[in-house]
């Protein structure tokens, strides 16, 4: 496959794709951003609603699902949405989405099962999928690159903020009114978001009648959908023993196949596979992949180490996390104008060695670590994680056509999100065997019969449980808090790795931005 080698389109030169008015430029830029900040929270908000939606519809042994179904559907979309919006354009696929998001709420509040509330969860994931990527191409269209690199540093802000009130809103919802209103509260701002772009957007009609690839769509709908939760049960590796494991994985390698059959043959594929022979798309995604797999490793795993090493409580691990999401969105916010003076390569690597830099002294945490290290550090990875996205985004933007900006565009957050759940099934492995290796030692150090000691060794849910961690016996606690912290070193070796891959291929990024 050869591989495009000119550079981005020399600032000076950029213009942007629609022009609108500066008011109508504002009105669509609030638009999208209530929209997103909407799809954003919903993957917040409703963590500190499940007690009581569990004590209402039952299903405690499911209810990890509820996030899990939106998560998925939001994730196998991405790609879809940006390349039809390339194909019918952004304001008609920008609404339909919002419209299909709240359609899933008001479903959701009105669940009256807990696999009902399961079944429009995943609906409204299929809605949110749409809203975030094209939100961002859409900025690609009305706004130059000077002003994107501003204007998208709101966006951070935003994002950060959906973190910040999502589990504030939730709790306050639950408590005040009724958990079916985290879900029924995004109807009225939904539909001013849409409402909103709708009226505001104008784009230029369409002269021909596009082709829609049916085929490819749904090859890579299944594929992607068996890969998540292949590697979603594949924490556990006993998993491994089930004969639908297998089926499943079977399953992803014939509907890859037939994805990538369909798609050399399509009039119009769902997802060019010649765009990765531009330059800045096909790096930018392995970058954004292997910073994904870092990433939600580490939001993962910290929070961990944090409740079951250090033995803080659940809002403490909540609270570990803020240094990162303040280091993205200041870093966010600084990194476009910093990409405008440097150009996008070294903004780049200058983030990728600031999450190398955090994951080695994260890698050489203990017990005794004092928690401002742990927080500083966990800073530092937010500030690269701030200035690489960002970066990632307006690179890809602005070496494409904009008959390719959604496909584009949704690549660089589809990419991160795949890298994601990768790299937290492989690091969950990874702690499972790390746990799995030191059983013997745990026994003979707690005194305790063996039975009892796999069962925590395999689930150490315990750990982070403030009443079963009390009742375990204070030599199995010690022994179990010990090599959970062993195993949680080779994790973040691992997330290390990772991101010392991703400054390799940040590398192979153009070194002159035009």
């Amino acid at each position: 496959m050869n591989i495009k080698t000119e550079n981005i389109k020399p600032v000076a030169e950029d213009k942007p794709n629609v022009l609108l008015s500066l008011n109508r430029r504002r009105a669509v830029t609030a638009g999208i951003m209530l929209g997103s900040f909407l799809a954003a929270m919903e993957t917040t908000v409703v963590g500190t609603a499940m007690p009581t939606v569990i004590s209402s519809l039952g299903g405690l042994n499911v209810y990890s699902w509820v996030v899990s179904a939106y998560i998925l559907t939001s994730t196998v979309t991405v790609p879809v949405w940006g390349r039809l919006s390339d194909l019918l354009g952004r304001r008609t696929l920008y609404t339909l989405a919002v419209i299909i998001f709240l359609i899933g709420s008001v479903l959701s509040g009105a669940a009256t099962s807990i696999w009902g509330l399961i079944i429009f969860r995943a609906v409204q994931g299929l809605g949110a999928g749409g809203i975030i990527p094209l939100g961002m191409t859409v900025n690609g269209d009305i706004y130059t690159l000077r002003e994107r690199a501003k204007v998208q540093g709101l966006f951070s802000l935003m994002w950060g903020l959906a973190s910040i009130v999502g589990p504030l809103a939730g709790g306050f919802i639950t408590q005040h009114w009724s958990w079916r209103w985290v879900f029924y509260i995004n109807v009225p701002f939904g539909l001013a978001a849409a409402l909103v772009v709708w009226l505001a957007l104008k784009e230029p009609a369409k002269t021909q009648k596009p082709v829609i690839d049916y085929a490819g769509a749904s090859w890579l709908f299944l594929s992607i959908t068996l890969l998540l939760i292949v590697l979603s049960e594949s924490r556990d590796m006993r998993a491994w023993q089930h004969p639908l494991m297998i089926a499943a994985v079977i399953g992803i390698v014939v509907f890859s196949f037939l994805f990538i059959r369909t798609e050399r043959a399509a009039v119009e594929p769902i997802m060019p596979l010649t765009i990765f022979r531009n330059r800045i798309v096909a790096v930018g995604s392995l970058v954004g992949f292997l910073v994904g797999t870092a990433m939600f490793g580490a939001l993962t795993f910290i929070p961990l180490f944090v409740q079951g090493t250090l033995g803080g409580s659940a809002t403490e691990a909540g609270v570990i996390l803020t240094p990162l999401l303040l280091g993205w969105v200041i870093l966010a916010i600084i990194g476009g104008r910093l990409m405008l003076r440097i150009g996008y390569r070294p903004t780049i690597l200058i983030g990728l060695a600031f999450v190398l830099a955090s994951f080695i002294v994260l890698s050489r945490i203990t017990q005794f670590t004092p928690r401002w290290v742990l927080l500083s550090d966990i800073g530092l990875m937010g500030s690269g994680m701030g200035l690489v996205m960002l970066t990632l985004v307006l690179a890809t933007q602005n070496s494409v056509e904009r008959s390719q900006l959604g496909i584009a565009t949704s690549l660089t957050q589809f990419s991160r999100s795949i890298g994601g759940a990768i790299g937290v099934a492989v690091m969950g492995t990874m702690m499972s065997i790390g746990l799995a290796s030191q059983q013997a030692q745990i026994q003979q150090a707690s005194g305790l019969p063996e039975a009892e000691v796999a069962a925590i060794v395999h689930n150490p849910n315990a750990l982070i449980e403030t009443t079963a961690r009390a009742e375990l016996p204070p030599a199995l606690l010690h022994s179990m808090e010990g090599a959970l912290a062993k195993s949680l070193h080779n994790v973040f070796i691992v997330g290390a790795v990772f991101a010392a891959f991703a400054l390799v291929a940040g590398f192979l990024l153009p070194a002159s931005d035009g």
